[in-house]
């Protein structure tokens, strides 16, 4: 015993040791990139350096962690330190959608973006209290491990194995969207081929190594995300305001801006905001004719539709025949004749889409506000910032509920060597995941601030670069175009996606590309660690869970490894195809898949440790009921799947695991009290992970007997 401590320890200080120099090391590359920009190599050299560098070094460690022992492979040998492990959790959780997202999303939101900081941040008091320690305890590889194990039988293991793929796959697209951004951007690929060459980067280290090799990749990654996140935050707060606090900076200097300029863009009576006005007028007039065309495509269908052609067809002849006509005139006419839907089918969706302008027309949301709402009367708003309330609190609560039942994190916890480290390894997560998050709401408002006082106002004719850069890779995330004619850029011709903020905030701010290339690599670093872990769940969840626990226990090692490798590689190619076909942003993709852990998980896992009552049934009810609910709510409102049905309660389908949480508890208390209560031998097991000293006081009894 004495002499596995020593070597615990002997350990521990030759990973720091390592690390450190791994540290100064990336700094040295940083330094040395910048001095190539300056002597003039061109920017985009620069972005292949910085994104094959990073995806080498992580591959390089994928290779000298390779594996074929069995318990490295899924637990990476429970040799990690509770500091290492904290590292690697705070990779494995700040995913893409931390990284690239959450800012993005404080940026858009305002104060009402704080619900996903409250819920992550929340989510980790769970974790330690609830499963963490108890989980760590149990001693298996798996979550599906666990519930086969205290439920008995193969259904409860294997409806944990239907959750662990269908969180942790929705989760996985929103990280390799990320790679994808990231990649189109910085090489000048198309967004479809650059997902699959992220891809590469993300199955070298899963696939040689399994857990030991995503392990030791991670903490390399975290120490790159988190200097990639804080360097251009704090050189953009001091170049506002001179502070390099931006925490305390972002607050007391910029906010109090940014508050003034949007009662500015508000107020119509302002220069500005009669510009913003005269923007908002053209998008109201937009959306009522579309709303017109909709109505009247659903009364006359195909007989409005080729009417409506016509109009288009004698305008452009007519312009024509004019000989004073402008050039620019006849080809919008022109394209407008092309452009036309094919059918009613396609008019219905143009005409819709081209509908939801109408929220570009409304006043600009004050950041610092909570719970914001518009309406035709002082009723109707009112009972618009209930809903708000409402749906910040609804996603609060699945978020940190979800925290505690995504299945990547929580394996993250047998990695430990002992019940006491795990603990102690929560706090660590929780502390190197808080740098970044009480820094992404001032990023946010220094961004905001950037956007507001630099580019709105600004010369059409003179749009900076990285405008037309990011333009180029999806219009969806940047666009910007002159609605009202007059070559000035206004609030309300801006469209800037959420994913973009961080990413484009070192070209926003002017800084050297040098910052763009670390962006982009911390945010490779950020969507590469959590894609692994999730790609390992969903492989382990197949390969180990269903394939030798359910189908062929007698499988040898070797089989069992090829087996997750090649379902791993399977899983990442059809995890990119739908990536590709771009079914949501980064963070709603997040969010669902939460609510889908929360809603599979947490019920049947918290009344296994803590309820002896807790049986079968109780588990198979449970999980069935919660992750049926939540899915089937998401399915019928998320426009994706076309089906728009009416909000429940209006509650938005991020939040679908405010039904599929209770659905779960209530499946798992009548299932457990309709039927026989579990075997002594599975109650002794929850007080053996529940209580330290169960086991040894057993083992008396045993003895005395």
């Amino acid at each position: 015993m004495l002499g596995h401590k020593v070597a615990q320890s002997q350990f521990f200080a030759n990973l720091k040791r390592y690390y450190a120099f791994y540290t100064i090391g990336f700094i040295s590359f940083v330094i040395v990139v910048g001095i190539l920009e300056q002597i003039g190599v061109p920017v985009k050299i620069l972005g292949y350096i910085f994104l094959f560098a990073t995806i080498m070094l992580y591959a390089g460690i994928g290779f000298m962690s390779k594996t074929a022992d069995v318990s490295e492979y899924y637990v990476a040998g429970r040799r990690v330190p509770a500091l290492f492990n904290g590292m690697a959790t705070g990779a494995d959780w700040m995913s893409a959608a931390s990284f690239i997202g959450l800012a993005g999303t404080l940026y858009h939101m305002g104060y009402d973006g704080l619900a996903f900081v409250l819920g992550w941040t929340g989510g980790y008091c769970l974790v330690a209290l609830l499963l963490a320690p108890y989980l760590r305890k149990f001693g298996q590889f798996t979550v599906p491990d666990f519930l086969g194990a205290r439920f008995g039988g193969h259904l409860p293991r294997f409806i944990g194995i239907v959750a662990a793929i269908a969180c942790s796959f929705t989760y996985v697209i929103a990280q390799i969207y990320g790679v994808g951004i990231i990649t189109a951007r910085f090489t000048g690929l198309e967004f479809q081929v650059g997902v699959f060459v992220g891809l590469s980067g993300i199955l070298v280290c899963s696939f040689l190594g399994g857990m030991k090799a995503v392990t030791w990749t991670q903490v390399a990654q975290y120490i790159i995300l988190i200097m990639a996140y804080m360097i251009p935050v704090v050189w953009l707060s001091v170049k506002h305001t001179g502070i390099p606090f931006p925490q305390i900076a972002a607050y007391t200097s910029a906010l109090p801006k940014v508050t003034a300029l949007e009662k500015e863009f508000n107020d119509k009576a302002s220069p500005k905001g009669a510009k913003e006005e005269s923007v908002r007028v053209i998008f109201r007039k937009r959306a009522a004719m579309a709303n017109d065309k909709l109505r009247g495509l659903e009364t006359n269908g195909d007989a409005f539709l080729a009417a409506e052609k016509t109009k288009l067809v004698d305008a452009a002849a007519k312009l024509q025949a004019s000989p004073t006509a402008d050039p620019r005139t006849i080809d919008a006419a022109e394209r407008a004749v092309r452009d036309f839907p094919r059918d009613a089918a396609a008019a219905k969706d143009a005409w819709t889409a081209e509908a939801t302008v109408i929220a570009r027309a409304e006043p600009v949301k004050p950041h610092a506000e909570a719970f914001t709402a518009n309406g035709a009367t002082l009723e109707e708003v009112e009972a618009n910032r209930g809903i708000a309330k409402k749906n910040f609190l609804a996603l609060v609560a699945c978020l940190m509920i979800g925290t505690a039942a995504l299945p990547h994190i929580l394996m993250r916890y047998y990695t430990t060597p002992s019940v006491q480290e795990a603990r102690v390894s929560v706090f660590w997560s929780m502390f190197f995941i808080f740098l970044l998050y009480i820094t992404a709401p001032a990023l946010a408002i220094l961004a905001k601030f950037e956007v507001y006082s630099h580019l709105v106002g600004s010369s059409f004719s003179s749009l900076p670069a990285w405008v037309s850069n990011w333009s180029a890779v999806d219009k969806s995330l940047m666009n910007i175009a002159d609605i009202n004619k007059d070559g000035i850029v206004q609030l309300a011709e801006i469209v800037i996606g959420g994913d973009l903020i961080v990413l484009a905030t070192p070209e926003i701010a002017g800084l050297p590309y040098v910052i763009s290339g670390l962006v982009a690599a911390g945010g490779l670093a950020a969507a590469l660690s959590t894609a692994d872990g999730l790609l390992l769940t969903i492989a382990n969840a197949m390969s180990h869970d269903l394939y030798y626990k359910m189908i062929d226990p007698h499988a040898s090692t070797i089989r069992r490894l090829a087996v997750s490798k090649g379902l791993l590689l399977c899983v990442a190619l059809l995890a990119a195809y739908v990536t590709s076909q771009k079914p949501g942003s980064i963070l709603f993709l997040v969010g669902a898949a939460f609510s889908l852990a929360a809603s599979g998980f947490f019920p049947a896992l918290v009344a296994g440790i803590f309820w002896k009552r807790a049986n079968w049934l109780g588990a198979v009810l449970g999980m069935s009921l919660g992750l049926g609910v939540c899915a089937y709510y998401m399915y019928l409102t998320y426009p994706f799947f076309g089906v728009n049905a009416p909000l429940w309660w209006d509650i938005d389908p991020i939040a679908s695991g405010t039904f599929g949480i209770p659905a779960g508890f209530l499946g798992v208390v009548i299932g457990s009290l309709i039927s026989p209560a579990p075997s002594k031998d599975i109650q002794d097991m929850v007080d053996h992970v529940r209580y330290p000293s169960f086991s040894t006081s057993l083992s008396a009894g045993a003895k005395a007997r």
